[in-house]
């Protein structure tokens, strides 16, 4: 259980929640919602005991298994599965028998009979962990999320960014904490293993608060909604499902509106009462009166609902180019004995609409990198046209100094503007005041995708490079930035597990790894967007 008290969070000087107090209790399922920015990933963060509330208390009793919404996954030598295990402590001893192990055919009997001795010591304590049953719990909870058993036995260096990011979900589930805080996750998940997912967290007997884009999740999973709301600095609490909270919030609105609205009549009504009496010098102090009286009743309303904001967002015009402003040859990429893919051949034409599809793992993500020139093929060359310019988009926000501030983040990407202009265009990313001077370290996964898009925009790129652009954006911000993208007049290439960001880009040609099979687009292709 967390039950927290006068919890208020802060972004800087900006007030996010004020003093907010609540319960997560076993058997709840909350979905916590809110715009992007509002403060939903802070409060996760903060309730999972990874952060700090600027004043009141947070109180946990049992265990809490928090998925961040950039999960860091330590040592990228470890194995996947070891991985996975350390929720429960288990990898420990596996290392600890994969030593003994070793040392058992030292040529020096003493320290081979030790290393006996401690091996069977080892795996006394593993049984007794339930450890040889845990690793095929571990398994099934991989290959559930669409892990194959051969990447289990992979170091986590050599898996994509979103094979790590299940690796990471898989072992918060394994951990069988009492308390769940899952933060957007179904990022990366392909469509099976999100269907999987919603049956295991409506199943799931602990707490859990989730937070999510995916509306089918929070529809079927959730019996609580927290409402993070960004403009009053409140949590509305909904002790009911997702359909039953859009109808009441909708009700609470109307609500607000029709107190305001009867307490302005009525405090206009006493304020120029107040005016006529004040011309009376015997009666200042009644109208003093009644103009307080009037004060109050406003002050006593909940002002009504500010429309949330929504990013701004519009390439301009690109740079001219070649006809041919980016083409690759006999692409080839390995990570030690792993084959990711071989001889991929492509060109990007000027103004071309490219999507790149493959199963997690097929080197989605490592084909980009390296039209982005961010990594090395083993073979190939990757070769740019006349006038090319390429703006990259990374799913891990990698391009982005986390330890700089939003400010000068922006300065580092368009230095030739001038400051009042890299403001203008922050602030159209919501980016505004002091939220420029922030660290992007402490920046949401939506806001971090808000600015990585902002870098974009004024780059002057005619080549796009996307590596799933919609993920952790509300459902406004994503339409804007589909609808900007729609508008872009050059070429993209385009990684996404997103339907409807494929549907709205309209592409000409897909590009199928880790065969690298290039072909024209047809609706044949759009069935493994959503399995990808």
């Amino acid at each position: 259980m967390i039950v927290a008290s006068g919890v208020e969070l802060r972004a800087g000087a900006r007030l996010l929640l004020a003093e907010a107090s609540f319960q997560v209790a076993e058997g709840d399922r909350i979905g916590l919602v809110g715009r992007n920015g509002a403060g939903k990933t802070t409060l996760a963060k903060v309730l999972s005991g990874n952060g700090q509330p600027a004043a009141g208390t947070i109180r946990r009793t049992g265990s809490v298994g928090y998925l961040p919404q950039d999960p860091r996954t330590g040592d990228l030598d470890v194995l996947a599965l070891d991985r996975v295990l350390s929720a429960r402590g288990l990898d420990e001893v596996r290392e600890a028998m994969r030593k003994a192990e070793a040392q058992m055919s030292d040529p020096d009997r003493n320290v081979a009979e030790r290393a006996i001795r401690r091996y069977g010591n080892l795996s006394d304590r593993l049984a007794v962990l339930g450890g040889y049953a845990a690793e095929a719990q571990a398994a099934s909870l991989a290959a559930s999320l669409g892990l194959p058993d051969r990447v289990l036995h992979q170091p986590l260096r050599t898996l994509s960014g979103g094979q790590r990011r299940r690796i990471e979900l898989a072992r918060i589930l394994f951990g069988d904490s009492q308390t769940l805080l899952l933060d957007e996750p179904t990022n990366h998940l392909d469509a099976d293993s999100i269907v999987w997912l919603r049956d295991h967290l409506k199943n799931y007997r602990g707490g859990l608060i989730v937070i999510s884009h995916d509306v089918d999740l929070i529809e079927q999973v959730v019996n609580k909604v927290f409402y993070l709301d960004a403009n009053r600095s409140t949590l509305d609490i909904y002790n009911v499902g997702w359909k039953a909270y859009l109808t009441q919030r909708e009700a609470d609105e109307r609500r607000r509106r029709r107190e305001r609205a009867n307490a302005e009549r009525q405090a206009t009504a006493l304020q120029a009462q107040a005016d006529k009496m004040r011309a009376k010098a015997t009666k200042a102090r009644a109208a003093q009166n009644m103009q307080r009286r009037a004060e109050r009743l406003l002050a006593g309303v909940e002002a009504e609902r500010a429309s949330d904001r929504v990013a701004k967002l519009r390439f301009p015009v690109p740079v001219p180019c070649g006809r041919t402003p980016l083409t690759a040859t006999g692409l080839s990429k390995s990570y030690g004995s792993l084959e990711v893919f071989t001889d991929v051949d492509l060109a990007i034409d000027r103004g071309s609409r490219v999507v790149v599809l493959g199963l997690n793992g097929a080197g989605k993500t490592t084909l980009l990198r390296i039209l982005a020139g961010v990594e090395k093929p083993d073979t190939g060359n990757v070769t740019p046209g006349h006038g090319l310019r390429l703006g990259y988009y990374a799913q891990e926000h990698e391009t982005l100094d986390t330890e700089r501030t939003v400010l000068e983040n922006m300065r580092t990407a368009a230095p030739e503007l001038a400051d009042s202009e890299q403001r203008r265009v922050l602030g159209s990313f919501l980016f505004s005041g002091d939220d420029v001077d922030k660290p992007v370290g402490v920046l949401s996964g939506g806001e971090k995708t808000r600015l990585a898009l902002a870098l974009l925009v004024v780059s002057g790129a005619n080549v796009l490079l996307l590596d799933e652009p919609t993920n952790n954006l509300d459902p406004a911000s994503r339409e804007e930035i589909l609808a900007a993208l729609v508008g872009f007049q050059g070429a993209i290439v385009l990684v996404t597990h997103d339907e409807g960001a494929v549907d709205a880009l309209s592409p000409e040609r897909v590009i199928v790894l880790p065969e690298g099979t290039e072909d024209a687009w047809s609706e044949d292709f759009a069935d493994l967007v959503a399995l990808a």
